[in-house]
């Protein structure tokens, strides 16, 4: 019956759906952010990572993952990995001995015109498929649907 459904109204059985459709949409989204960011050997999540830091360096963990908005725990383990690379390195805080100020290393100061440059590239790239109104517009209701749920 939902194949016949199907063929008269042109309906997708997953239309309606929340978690199918946008996980199709992050699967594209990271396809084309991994290839860009991977001219650069890294991988979008830990670009992001550099790209944060490399703007307000000094955060301590706990703003990191607020700021990017994921689990302190996963937070530890980009920024152990950007540390064993040499991108970033962590202080104590005058604060207290136990929270880690984040900071970029001459490595990641580097590369930062490159990862700016890469990230508007793939705004561009995201305007011309979907035009400036729509794309301002989606990235708004996406946000928004991420801050209900």
């Amino acid at each position: 019956m939902l194949y016949i459904q199907h063929i008269i109204d042109g309906s997708h059985m997953f239309d309606r759906c929340l978690y199918f459709n946008t996980n199709v949409l992050a699967r594209k989204v990271d396809k084309l952010w991994a290839q860009a960011y991977g001219e650069l050997g890294l991988a979008p999540a830990h670009a992001y990572l550099l790209r944060l830091v490399l703007e307000k360096p000094g955060l301590v963990q706990k703003e990191i993952a607020q700021e990017l908005s994921l689990e302190k725990s996963t937070i530890t383990r980009f920024i152990d990995k950007m540390v064993e690379e040499n991108y970033l390195y962590r202080t104590t805080t005058a604060e207290s001995l136990r929270e880690q100020a984040i900071y970029p290393t001459e490595k990641a100061v580097a590369l930062k015109s490159k990862l700016n440059d890469i990230g508007n590239q793939l705004y561009k790239k995201m305007q011309a498929l979907l035009d400036e109104d729509e794309l301002k517009l989606m990235v708004s209701k996406i946000k928004t649907a991420g801050q209900k749920l």
